[in-house]
């Protein structure tokens, strides 16, 4: 989790793998228990926050449900307030540049990741090479801002540069990209010390 470019708190594992446990919400309330399935992003503390992360933390509100769903991740935005996202996978499967950011209003459900889509885009990777399955970690990686957007259509050009983010890591995909990269060996491109 990260206030424009300055990570606060420790990183937040969620357990998805259980039928009664298929998704986290991730929320702007202050609940400082250890709830597997919520995640609130108000008890964080950072003494250098600013007036526009402040103001912008207080639109969280409900925020959003992440869940996992015939082998598929979606996204809700449960609060009033929209997110935005970006992920290479759903952005393939929806024809997207990798690059791009989907605004999602307040009661939109989104899927966000396909591990069918995921595994066949891997398996063509296989063929490419140790550089092409090392490249398939940035589908693993969702990256969502709270309130602000960022990306080719907005004056915030990085994720960093919203007031509050979060950057999500699958951990089952990127344990698929790490046998591929064992059974590859390693990079067949040269390196020095100066490059």
């Amino acid at each position: 989790v990260s206030t424009q470019s300055t990570g606060v708190g420790d990183p937040y594992h969620a357990q998805m793998i259980y039928p009664d446990h298929n998704y986290v919400i991730i929320d702007g309330y202050t609940e400082p228990g250890n709830n597997q399935q919520r995640f609130c992003l108000g008890q964080l503390s950072n003494v250098s926050r600013n007036n526009t992360v402040e103001k912008t933390r207080k639109h969280i509100g409900r925020g959003v449900k992440i869940s996992f769903e015939d082998n598929k991740v979606y996204i809700e935005c449960l609060g009033d307030s929209a997110v935005f996202v970006q992920s290479r996978n759903s952005n393939k499967e929806y024809g997207f540049h990798p690059s791009t950011v989907v605004k999602i209003q307040s009661g939109v459900k989104l899927k966000i990741f396909c591990h069918k889509l995921f595994h066949e885009i891997l398996t063509q990777q296989l063929t490419e090479g140790y550089e092409a399955v090392f490249d398939l970690t940035k589908h693993c990686m969702i990256r969502m801002s709270f309130v602000k957007g960022w990306g080719a259509d907005y004056h915030r050009q990085d994720v960093t540069s919203t007031p509050c983010w979060v950057e999500m890591s699958l951990n089952g995909p990127l344990q698929w990209v790490d046998k591929c990269l064992k059974y590859i060996g390693s990079s067949k491109n040269p390196i020095s010390s100066v490059s």
